[in-house]
């Protein structure tokens, strides 16, 4: 089959992104441009102003995608868009911009649901390792290279807007999933960015506290999890079974009244203006700000954070008789998390899969590669689909 070049496009959350990919196997460019800087004073995402940020930039990004593959408008075979979950706003000036494109190029359109761009970027890279078959390879050819694969393949999507498992089954070139579970509250990139927000030390939360865990004693205080046993009334009834909740919800309070009992707040204000004064503030920069006390705290929380991802996704393996994990996501990219599940799935002889760091965070690359099952099937979207901020995985 010819190769076929999909324009891939992101804005469901707070990164504008673009990018080409040749038959869900090649990244020919992939163009992030992030908006951390604009959100960075209010210590979080601002819904209205990623709106604002994406509108500008947009068409340069997708221009820029375009130029870095060699490609034009014309000569792309089709074109994707994340349709959802994500901020309704931003998703919605993507699906616009996707939509007239494919209108005055009269080319096909396909919406791709956000998490399965997270779990498709790990076939992505994979398959451009040579690791796995691609979806166009010829079945006698496909039991040979895809030997790595066994499904159902579980997958732990972990960001700062979702923390989901799903179970994942490839029938012909269609992939199913069935959510065994969730967050009940907070996900775990949330719970990452309240607390560092907490501690004073800024936006976004998970790259400092990975850096800064480094430095401090896990053993130092002691966190325990929510250990959900009822069942999630949110849950639909054909989805009833086996379930490997999250909750995050729990800790994040409890750093709040660890800070509170050991009377931290004069030090934490103090480090939150020291650290705004600074434009790009470096590691020793936080070092400095950073007693030993609030560098083991930081330590302790990403230990109990890490330890419950790992546990819960390792349990739901071996309930589900899984031999492959793939591990996606923003939190993805969290170093501790990435030994923790290397030497906990090798020790249950379970194959662990992780994407790069710079697609384990929103890109349009893995929205694209997503699509490319889609446009063998001919599955395109009509005309008049819409945002869908809490669209659910299936």
């Amino acid at each position: 089959m010819p190769d076929a070049y999909i324009l891939g496009i992101e804005s469901s959350c707070d990164e504008t992104a673009a990018a080409v990919v040749r038959s869900g196997e090649k990244i020919v460019s992939n163009v992030v441009f992030s908006q951390i800087a604009a959100h960075q004073p209010y210590g979080g995402v601002v819904p209205e102003l990623a709106s604002r940020e994406h509108l500008k930039a947009i068409v340069p990004v997708v221009r820029k995608a375009l130029a870095d593959a060699g490609q034009t408008y014309r000569s792309i075979d089709a074109l994707a868009v994340t349709q959802g979950p994500g901020l309704a706003g931003a998703l919605m000036v993507g699906i616009s911009y996707a939509k007239a494109l494919a209108f005055a190029l009269d080319k096909p359109l396909i919406a791709v649901n956000h998490l399965e761009g997270h779990i498709h970027s790990v076939l992505l890279e994979e398959r451009q390792k040579g690791g796995f078959a691609s979806s166009n390879t010829l079945s006698s050819d496909r039991a040979s290279s895809n030997h790595d694969l066994h499904f159902p393949v579980l997958a732990l999507v972990v960001s700062g807007g979702h923390t989901h498992l799903y179970l994942a089954e490839q029938q012909g070139e269609t992939w199913f999933y069935r959510n065994i579970g969730h967050t009940r509250d907070d996900a775990a990139g949330e719970a990452f960015d309240k607390v560092a927000k907490l501690l004073g030390l800024g936006y976004p939360g998970g790259p400092i506290i990975d850096k800064l865990s480094q430095h401090g004693d896990p053993a130092a205080v002691k966190f325990s999890l929510s250990q959900l046993k009822h069942p999630d009334r949110r849950t639909a009834p054909d989805h009833y079974g086996p379930r490997f909740d999250f909750s995050y919800s729990g800790i994040k309070t409890a750093v709040l009244r660890h800070v509170e009992v050991h009377h931290r707040q004069a030090s934490i204000e103090a480090r939150r203006k020291a650290l705004a004064g600074i434009a790009q503030p470096e590691l020793e920069d936080y070092l400095r700000e950073c007693d030993q006390q609030t560098l083991d705290l930081v330590a302790s929380f990403q230990r109990a954070m890490v330890g419950d991802l790992v546990g819960k996704t390792l349990a739901a393996a071996r309930a589900c008789g899984v031999r492959t994990l793939f591990v996606t996501g923003g939190v993805a990219a969290n170093n501790e998390l990435r030994v923790r599940f290397e030497k906990d799935a090798a020790q249950e002889g379970l194959q662990v899969y992780f994407p790069s760091r710079p697609l384990a965070t929103d890109n349009a690359a893995m929205i694209a590669a997503a699509a490319y099952p889609k446009f063998l099937a001919k599955d395109f979207a009509a005309m008049d689909f819409s945002a869908e901020a809490g669209m659910r995985l299936k």
